[in-house]
């Protein structure tokens, strides 16, 4: 005798709190109520931004800004994301500003010729845009929207990099193979006490040249230590090394007046790698960098204290951008000649299990959250973006959400950025 609808619908209501619970991960992502984060994707053969939704996994919108966007940069104080637009070898680039409280396109700022880099300052007032095709770094004045100074270089730039205390920007040229260190006073935005009017921010002053260093051909992406600010390390591909430079101290600080060799910058070594070192990645820490061998297939350690090359493992195919988590433990690797992300235990000094992903990884980019519910990996051939679940059984492929054309960078933001 079959059952009726009457007997069966009380029946599966109440096993219905069961089924769930039994569907349930303990440790699944979960965000707090109001909480809000969305990644931005440069798809650079779409001249678009791809928004993802990372509360519901799902695409949020698309926006439309110039023509070939290459990088993204964020603001950490205020709700807005840059992207550059490199344009064609023959026009001037520019710079979409996206509100990202409503991912809207808010404003176009012209930059010069074949852009190839941006940086924010700490401060979140000021961008500088290296212009590899005018041999010129752009000074753009964020809260006004418009360049206010722009830096002929002696060669085309091809990155720019601002410390993190915001008192040196780093230049590099592939092409001369040379490094260029500029002092930059930082900006004070205006301030008022209860008993004083408000005082003016502070003007903004260009950056001046400081020490220029030659001998790392190809010269590319550069890393700065994020405590002190005291190293860079600058990836030399052209002839399989790895540049380690000692910046200046602040003026008046406990370091200089212990150590004067400290008032100057200094090349420390040129370190030997593997072949092509074309990425490198810094632990959150400080402690080491991880060099991303494409012709090798390797990545190299640095440790930072002692600037020596220490182990050097083999990875996949062309191994390029990478990543480590929050707490120094993985390191994350775009295999980007073949459909992988390899994973790597620092303190264990193992590799571990490798996750296929895509055709062609590249950019990286992890969520906001302190426990890195995600890690996001673009795929420059297919227009994807792998969703890697971060949990305690081990990190593993998630989702697909579809981007654009070769997307080749992605930031991500929340609503608790800081004011």
């Amino acid at each position: 005798m079959r059952p009726t609808k009457s007997i069966l619908l009380p029946f599966l209501l109440s096993a219905l709190p069961l089924l769930l619970a039994g569907c349930h991960h303990s440790d699944f992502p979960s965000v707090p109520a109001g909480f809000h984060e969305f990644a931005y994707v440069a798809n650079s053969a779409a001249n678009t931004v791809t928004v993802l939704d990372l509360v519901y996994l799902r695409v949020d919108r698309t926006i439309r800004v110039g023509d070939n966007p290459i990088a993204i940069a964020l603001n950490p104080h205020k709700a807005e994301a840059y992207v550059l637009n490199a344009q064609t070898a023959s026009s001037n680039g520019s710079v979409s500003v996206i509100d990202t409280a409503n991912n809207s396109l808010v404003a176009t700022i012209p930059v010069q010729r074949s852009p190839a880099a941006i940086s924010v300052d700490p401060t979140g007032t000021v961008a500088y845009v290296a212009n590899t095709g005018s041999n010129s770094i752009g000074v753009i004045d964020l809260p006004s929207r418009r360049t206010v100074a722009v830096l002929h270089t002696d060669s085309p730039p091809n990155t720019a990099l601002v410390a993190p205390d915001g008192r040196t920007l780093l230049v590099a040229s592939s092409q001369a193979g040379t490094v260029a260190l500029y002092a930059v006073e930082p900006v004070a935005p205006p301030t008022h006490t209860p008993f004083g009017p408000k005082t003016k921010a502070k003007t903004l002053q260009p950056p001046t040249l400081r020490a220029s260093f030659s001998g790392c051909l190809g010269a590319t992406s550069p890393v700065i230590l994020p405590s002190d600010s005291n190293k860079a390390f600058i990836a030399c591909p052209a002839s399989n090394q790895v540049l380690a430079l000692q910046l200046a101290a602040a003026p008046n600080s406990w370091p200089l007046r212990y150590d004067p060799f400290l008032a100057t910058d200094h090349a420390l070594a040129l370190l030997d790698v593997g072949q092509n070192p074309t990425y490198l990645t810094m632990k959150p820490d400080g402690g080491e960098v991880f060099v991303s061998n494409a012709n090798s297939g390797s990545i190299s350690e640095i440790s930072t204290q002692t600037d020596e090359v220490g182990s050097t493992f083999g990875v996949g195919n062309r191994p390029a951008h990478g990543v480590v988590s929050a707490d120094n433990s993985i390191l994350y690797v775009a295999d980007s000649g073949a459909d992988s992300l390899s994973l790597y235990a620092i303190d264990d000094g193992k590799r571990l299990p490798s996750i296929h992903i895509g055709y062609a990884p590249d950019a990286l980019a992890f969520t906001t959250d302190a426990a890195q519910r995600f890690l996001l990996v673009a795929d420059r051939r297919s227009g994807d973006i792998a969703v890697i679940r971060i949990a305690r059984q081990g990190p593993s492929l998630f989702q697909m959400l579809p981007a654009g054309a070769s997307p080749s960078a992605i930031a991500i933001q929340s609503n608790a950025i800081n004011p």
